[in-house]
């Protein structure tokens, strides 16, 4: 009887042991090991800033003072606020022309170098130079360039005949904006092109030469087997193009501060200028928080988008 004792008080002992090294080998817990570092990290440097800031957006906190509660004070004060609603307006014009030059010039540069060129490998290096330049040493290129005495553009086209006198290119409001929108196009165009490009490579050459021998045309076999089959992979790159230049601010900062007189403001640089240059962490706070909405938005129209092609993955579109 002892001996049997003994042996039932050792079986949960023993079935808790091997229940934890199951666990331990099971695929979907061994999955969330992995997964925690990264887990920690977003929660530490995104989600808990992310937090913090939708905090202070309902404060009237300042540099040096932690402010107490005010509710939807600061949202009240930013409606009417024409400031404000003129950087909303840059912001949507900077992102929609900005995106959608990207896209249609990264998607020919795309098909170009998917193509049998010689010396590709070159042509795709120096594609991506704009991108892998810092930003600041882009902005600060642009900004000599741009260059009210000194711009060559003005330059050239003074030798050329075309034009009398320098071009305001940063003096300007308009031309500031179409300014500023030709630099972030210029640096983000190689991130589309590139990306397209790897997408490119996935599709089987079979199928244009099928679509060829059937008598497709150029365009037919972009419409009907590149674009459909390249679309997941648009979607993707077109949300991160959109969120990166929504929120674009060294750009901005370097080449306008803003200026001239808030023609170039984006939420971003406006936000950063209200909390941390003028002090008022809660109405920056509030600005910056204005911006999830776009941000969100952006999101949930690239995933409806990939979720209509769920076919291509063997699933059905219903």
């Amino acid at each position: 009887m002892a001996v049997t004792a003994l042996k039932s008080s050792a079986r949960p002992a023993t079935r808790d042991v091997s229940a934890w090294e199951r666990l331990k080998v099971n695929r979907n817990w061994l999955g969330l090991w992995f997964m925690l570092p990264a887990a920690a990290f977003l929660v530490l440097f995104l989600a808990y800033p992310l937090g913090l800031g939708v905090w202070l957006s309902f404060t009237d906190a300042k540099i040096g003072r932690s402010g107490i509660f005010v509710g939807y004070e600061n949202y009240e004060w930013l409606w009417d606020d024409s400031i404000f609603w003129l950087s909303v307006f840059n912001t949507l014009l900077y992102t929609l022309v900005a995106s959608t030059i990207k896209f249609a010039v990264g998607l020919y540069l795309a098909l170009l170098l998917n193509e049998n060129l010689p010396f590709k490998a070159i042509l795709r290096a120096i594609v991506l130079i704009p991108f892998i330049v810092p930003t600041v040493l882009s902005a600060i290129a642009f900004w000599w360039i741009y260059d009210s005495q000194f711009s060559i553009v003005s330059w050239t086209l003074r030798h050329l005949g075309f034009i009398s006198g320098n071009i305001d290119f940063l003096g300007d409001p308009w031309n500031a904006r179409w300014s500023v929108i030709f630099a972030n196009i210029w640096r983000g165009v190689p991130f589309v092109a590139i990306t397209l490009l790897a997408g490119l490579q996935t599709v089987s050459p079979s199928l244009y030469e099928a679509a060829t021998i059937d008598g497709a045309s150029s365009w037919q076999r972009f419409r009907y087997i590149t674009y459909p089959l390249l679309t997941p992979i648009i979607a993707v790159v077109m949300t991160f193009s959109v969120l990166f230049t929504f929120t674009d601010f060294q750009l901005i900062w370097v080449l306008t501060r803003g200026g001239p007189v808030n023609a170039t403001h984006l939420m971003a640089t406006l936000s950063y200028q209200r909390a941390i240059i003028g002090g008022q962490l809660g109405e920056g706070a509030a600005i910056a928080t204005a911006m999830i909405p776009f941000l969100l938005a952006a999101i949930l129209i690239s995933w409806f988008g990939l979720q209509r092609r769920k076919w291509q993955q063997g699933e059905s579109n219903d």
